[in-house]
């Protein structure tokens, strides 16, 4: 996942190209670092990939260490459930984890870096989130 190839489409979002769904484990992740913090990608059973800051909103566990079930993981320090989709803790937890949309074209996986809300925040206009 070494190759960043930038794209600017029509809704002026920028895509960075982080590598390919094969890169990703099944039911797991892998790690892209960024200037603004590292992301984990998480493959979920049916090779669909989501994207959230690398940090559980707990005691910032590695996320990218947790297990995936389902559209959720679970962070390894404090077995807190975080949605892959929206980086929201499940109850009766609460809190949020950074966001980025993903774009998934072919095998291709591209990151909207430039719309991530990290901190805690959710993504923007790539995904609808907020």
């Amino acid at each position: 996942m070494d190759s960043i190839i930038t794209e600017a489409t029509a809704l002026e979002t920028v895509w960075t190209l982080v590598g390919s769904v094969d890169d990703i484990p099944v039911l797991g992740s892998r790690v892209v670092r960024t200037p603004q913090g590292d992301i984990a990608l998480f493959r979920t059973a049916a090779d669909e990939v989501f994207a959230l800051e690398d940090s559980c909103p707990h005691k910032n566990g590695p996320l990218s260490q947790g297990i995936v079930h389902g559209h959720r993981v679970t962070c390894p320090l404090h077995n807190w459930v975080i949605e892959l989709a929206t980086g929201e803790a499940v109850a009766p937890d609460e809190g949020r984890t950074g966001h980025v949309p993903v774009r998934v074209e072919g095998r291709s996986v591209a990151l909207a870096l430039g719309e991530a809300k990290l901190s805690r925040g959710g993504c923007r206009k790539a995904c609808g989130h907020v």
